[in-house]
């Protein structure tokens, strides 16, 4: 067929690149040094294209002295398939047609279960690397369109190597800067010397029941760490300037190798002269070198109406100050509400029970009843059953954020009935229910 490359006997073998793309990158050698005639092959439309400009002449032996990281298979006469090691998108989890906020969003994800610092497990730290080469290649337009083509053998030929990858570190830094490394995981990478938001700082605050109930303004005292003013939070003393690392060349990691029978595996871990940041100096003598010292504040806290046990109130801005100049953490205020022995609270309703006479709840009556806005007179329907529950709306708990709206308070009715009468009492009642046997029976008649 014309267009194809035959092998015979004497000339080197016929080479096929398989890509993801299932188009194919076919090299004819016809000496054991150079590339003859490069160009794409589809299984459909054979050799669309005789030419490549972007690859060099390469050697037989550089494409086969890395064989170790590529699959080798015969096949029938002298063919060799070279397949890539493992196909990126798959990698990532992401459909060849994911947008970049698809393949971002999937890159975060996985580097977050997989980093280093935070999955111990063997072979974690590899699953790393290989996202992070995954996401490098398929983020950038120039390099997805050679691996959409060629796979891994286009960006070989076109100066962007298999070996020529950016630190796996340095991207996941470029895209978490701002998040405090992974949500304060630190160590290795997060800790390099920038600035850094500082951590949040919690309070514990107990309120009595109107407190609670109708809000309230507290002074708090509060110690957290505050930028150190010897050192204007550099910390460094005065009059000196940070140098770069020597035991780690100011890169805050340091790599270690070691030789297997596998073959060289290499370790990154966090700096231990520089703690990270990838400096040496000085360190400032108030501060010890964090750049920050402890102090105490007294801080005014207005608390809404409405709050219960286990609410939380957010201050901004008030928690540790950041390092290097960074924005400082905030304040998480946690109240805990302190009962009352009269009034229960049920969410924005307050419950209340009151005892009634048997003569009361027969004949009715007006009684007064406790409420978090004082007494107020209750009235008792003539007729009330035992356990009947009064509604006295909107005197109960305002809604939080919405303090112009109440619940109610719901008044529980126990009427009392005595276990041992006077005569006169016993007589009384007797007359009573002669009488209301007289009615039932008179009523009957009719």
């Amino acid at each position: 067929m014309a267009g194809t490359c035959v092998p015979q006997l004497g000339t080197s073998p016929h080479l096929m690149l398989r890509s993801p793309s299932r188009q194919v990158a076919a090299c004819c050698f016809t000496d054991n040094s150079k590339v003859s005639h490069f160009g794409t092959l589809s299984r459909d439309k054979g050799l669309t294209s005789s030419k490549a400009s972007f690859f060099a002449p390469v050697s037989i032996y550089s494409f086969f002295k890395h064989g170790p990281s590529q699959n080798l298979h015969r096949r029938k006469g002298s063919r060799l398939i070279v397949r890539a090691n493992a196909d990126y998108y798959s990698v990532l989890g992401v459909s060849k047609n994911a947008s970049k906020s698809e393949i971002k969003s999937a890159y975060r994800k996985l580097a977050r279960n997989y980093h280093p610092d935070v999955n111990k497990e063997p072979g974690a730290e590899q699953k790393f690397k290989d996202i992070s080469n995954a996401y490098e290649v398929l983020s950038d337009d120039e390099k997805r369109s050679l691996y959409d083509k060629y796979g891994e053998a286009g960006l070989k030929g076109s100066g962007m190597g298999m070996g020529d990858f950016s630190n796996p570190f340095d991207i996941f830094e470029s895209l978490f800067e701002g998040m405090g490394g992974m949500g304060g995981m630190g160590g290795g990478r997060a800790a390099r010397n920038r600035p850094m938001q500082g951590e949040d700082e919690s309070y514990s605050l107990i309120l009595n029941f109107k407190e609670a109930v109708f809000g309230v303004e507290k002074e708090i005292e509060v110690t957290r760490l505050e930028t150190c003013n010897t050192c204007d939070g550099s910390g460094a003393k005065p009059g000196t300037k940070p140098t770069k690392c020597t035991a780690c060349g100011g890169q805050g990691q340091v790599v270690s190798s070691t030789r297997t029978p596998l073959g060289i595996f290499q370790q990154v871990t966090t700096c231990s002269t520089c703690s990270g940041t990838g400096e040496s100096s000085t360190p400032c003598n108030t501060c010890g070198g964090d750049g920050r010292v402890r102090k105490t504040k007294r801080i005014s806290l207005k608390v809404p109406a409405g709050v219960d046990s286990g609410s939380r109130l957010r201050v901004r801005s008030e928690g540790n100050a950041g390092r290097k100049g960074g924005p400082p953490g905030d304040l998480y205020v946690f109240i805990d509400v302190l009962s009352d022995p009269v009034l229960k609270r049920d969410g924005t309703n307050i419950l209340y029970t009151t005892k009634v006479s048997y003569i009361d709840a027969i004949l009715g009556t007006t009684m007064k009843v406790p409420t978090v806005d004082g007494e107020v007179e209750l009235k008792i329907p003539a007729g009330t059953q035992p356990s009947t529950t009064l509604v006295m709306a909107k005197k109960g708990v305002p809604y939080l954020g919405k303090p112009n709206m109440r619940g109610d308070q719901l008044v529980r009715v126990q009427v009392e009935i005595p276990k041992r009468l006077s005569k006169e009492e016993r007589k009384l009642v007797d007359e009573l229910a002669n009488l209301r046997n007289k009615t039932k029976t008179a009523n009957s008649r009719r």
